[in-house]
């Protein structure tokens, strides 16, 4: 399978534990363990950054609010999340 890729790669070794291997083969499929981790690798640096932000709001501004909240996730997704829900399960 011939796969599109922007830039440069580098090979690199990374250890996991036993039990993640077949399941992240298994998952990744056809695309391949290496586009799979790609993916996830952007993704948590994607979170990380979106932890940086709040954490410097919050440090300059105070926490966020429910309400401050709850329109960042209506902005985000577009609906609202029902009373009391916070996190991932919220949506």
């Amino acid at each position: 399978m011939k796969t599109n890729r922007t830039g440069s790669t580098e090979n690199i070794s990374v250890s996991l534990p036993s039990e993640l291997v077949g399941a992240l083969r298994e998952r990744a499929g056809r695309r391949g363990v290496s586009a799979y981790i790609t993916e996830a690798v952007r993704h948590q640096l994607a979170m990380d950054g979106l932890a940086e932000i709040v954490a410097d709001h919050e440090a300059e501004h105070g926490a966020l609010t429910d309400q401050e909240i709850e329109a960042a996730h209506r902005e985000l997704f577009g609906e609202e999340q029902q009373s009391g829900e916070t996190g991932p399960n919220a949506a």
